[in-house]
């Protein structure tokens, strides 16, 4: 009896290598082989799905899910079915594009913060919202992170976007995650306007990002095509005014609307715990006008807006469609990602949050296994070595980052088993449950208070910290490689024709040879071959003699005496062929 397994119309990689139980690196590769180049945090569809459980010989009967319809992603179409008492809004822009291209330094002039100097490592590791006028007009820019391993949050990032701001250095051009930018930009069906950055570098090539930019499908308007190029330079701060006009030309032509007498929704852009005032959230209203006091409910959670402000921390009364705000009041942490609205009262906001749990509870519940099934588990599992880990993130982003990227490392031989994560300091708790768990806790960009540290050494518990995502993946890595079992590489040195037999006792025996292939030489094992077929391998050779001296090496067409070490009792023949070999184990790493 198939094992049946409930998926949504889309659903990310790394969700369905879950629920497969399959090493998330595996049924990459089966995409790939089928032709379909992913990632972890990109969607496949149900089709797509069902054709990879078959290829993968699964017996598993995949069956679609409905979602709830606060879950549910909706498209901008579907979002935006406005009235004549819609007023124009301001452009939500994000800043995409490679690691190091200068993303969050343009923004930086813009806003005229230093934000990139605060960065660990001087990468952007979340979501950023800024609010401006220029020219007596308000923009939102959004600025979302280059490393690879943020590819969730950039898919996030451009949900919420009118405008893409594709960002490439002029020196270094077209890279993954420009590649992977344009592709988000274009399945969200948003306007593209390319920033050429870093103009001032030695190197830089305008018309060689052009080039690679036409052999991704964006074809510049003095080409001939559609898209807008404008050269910058941060460094200079040469193009910033040019680059927020096209924005505002672009906002114009597509006549951005929104209703702001209706109540507000939007989308969670981040979610952290903050000392004294509990859950706080970073959202962008989407639609209508949200008030201080208001009750909004978003996923698993719901909410008394007791704080709204503005992301420089000023406090505001109402926040009107396209504003980045702050949000405090929540009962529990908001899950990064997740929509809210809002309703009338408390006691409707609660009522929806308890019907998401219980929606999620019974799409996440227990599967009945037959037989087959759970032997094929068992064997999986005994199989693979585990390394447990605990996560603790200063903000959901950043734990939805750490932990995706973790799930590529898995493979069939060893895996990464999150034991326990969450948002805030490592607690008195992590301790326990890590050694209970054997667990080692990484923290990422959240302190240690002393007393914890205290505590951990106590308990001869194992904290690491860090601040650059791709130092803790490194990290886990590393960890990974030394569970993985070394590989075993047989080197044959040669053989020995056995001319005479000496002695034979139970664990030993002693014979005289001509060596055929060699040199031979000590430490070395051997199994013995007689009529071409191996009849048994010796436990060791103990000692080599040319004539009456002990030697170490004996050259080939040399005749020699040979000292047997046996486990059991060896009745060897004159005849019989000596193939002496070494075994070496060589460390392997992922």
């Amino acid at each position: 009896m198939s094992q049946k397994i409930q998926i949504e119309d889309h659903v990310t990689v790394g969700t369905l290598a879950e629920k497969l139980s399959l090493p998330v690196s595996r049924l990459i590769t089966e995409l790939m082989k089928n032709g379909i180049l992913t990632t972890i945090n990109e969607r496949v569809d149900f089709d797509t799905a069902q054709i990879i459980v078959h290829e993968l010989g699964l017996d598993i009967e995949l069956t679609k899910q409905e979602s709830s319809p606060l879950e549910m992603v909706r498209s901008r179409a579907q979002r935006e079915v406005i009235s004549e008492k819609a007023v124009s809004r301001p452009p939500v822009v994000t800043f995409m594009g490679h690691v190091d291209h200068g993303k969050t330094s343009l923004l930086d002039v813009i806003k005229g913060s230093q934000v990139v100097k605060q960065e660990a490592g001087g990468i952007t590791q979340y979501i950023s919202a800024y609010y401006i006028i220029h020219k007596g007009k308000a923009i939102t820019f959004l600025d979302t992170p280059g490393h690879e391993a943020f590819s969730a949050i950039r898919e996030h990032g451009v949900r919420l976007t009118d405008i893409a701001v594709i960002v490439v250095a002029a020196d270094d051009g077209v890279k993954p995650q420009t590649i992977e930018a344009i592709r988000f930009a274009k399945q969200a069906d948003v306007r593209m306007i390319v920033a050429i950055n870093k103009i001032d570098k030695e190197g830089a090539d305008t018309n060689r990002v052009k080039q690679q930019l036409a052999d991704q499908g964006l074809l510049v308007e003095e080409w001939g095509g559609d898209i807008v190029t404008v050269e910058v330079s941060a460094k200079l701060k040469q193009g910033i005014e040019n680059l927020l006009d096209m924005i505002l030309l672009v906002a114009e032509v597509e006549d951005l609307r929104a209703e702001v007498n209706v109540p507000a929704r939007g989308l969670i852009i981040e979610a952290h715990t903050e000392t004294g005032r509990g859950a706080a959230a970073h959202a962008l209203v989407e639609w209508g006008t949200l008030k201080k006091g208001d009750y909004i409910v978003t996923g698993a959670t719901f909410a008394k807006i007791k704080n709204l402000e503005s992301t420089d921390g000023l406090p505001l009364l109402s926040a009107t469609p396209s504003m980045p705000v702050v949000l405090t009041g929540f009962k529990t942490l908001p899950e990064f990602g997740d929509e809210f609205e809002v309703v009338s009262s408390e006691k409707l906001a609660k009522n929806q949050a308890q019907k998401i749990v219980s929606s999620r509870h019974n799409a996440n519940g227990r599967v009945d296994l037959s037989s087959s099934d759970l032997i094929r588990l068992i064997n999986r599992t005994n199989k693979v070595q585990y390394f447990n880990i605990i996560i603790k993130a200063d903000v959901r982003g950043s734990l939805t980052s750490v932990v995706d990227s973790l799930k590529v490392l898995d493979t069939d031989e060893v895996a990464v088993r999150i034991v326990d994560s969450g948002i805030g300091m490592v607690t008195e708790n992590d301790i326990y449950i890590a050694r209970t768990s054997g667990a080692v806790i990484y923290s990422f960009n959240v302190d240690i208070p002393n007393s914890i540290k205290r505590l951990a050494t106590r308990d001869k518990v194992i904290i690491r910290r860090y601040t650059i995502i791709y130092e803790l993946i490194d990290n886990v890595k590393s960890e990974l490689s030394k569970l993985l079992l070394p590989e075993i590489v047989e080197t044959v040195q040669g053989h020995l024709i056995v001319k005479a037999i000496f002695k034979t006792t139970k664990t030993e025996v002693i014979c005289g040879g001509e060596t055929t292939k060699g040199p031979l030489s000590l430490p070395a094992s051997a199994r013995v071959i007689r009529d071409k077929k191996i009849i048994a391998e010796v436990e060791e050779i103990t000692n080599l003699k040319r004539g009456p001296q002990d030697v170490q090496i004996v050259q080939e067409k040399e005749l020699c005496g040979v000292s047997i070490r046996t486990k059991n009792r060896l009745e060897l023949q004159v005849g019989d062929k000596i193939e002496f070999f070494t075994r070496q184990a060589i460390e392997r790493t992922l």
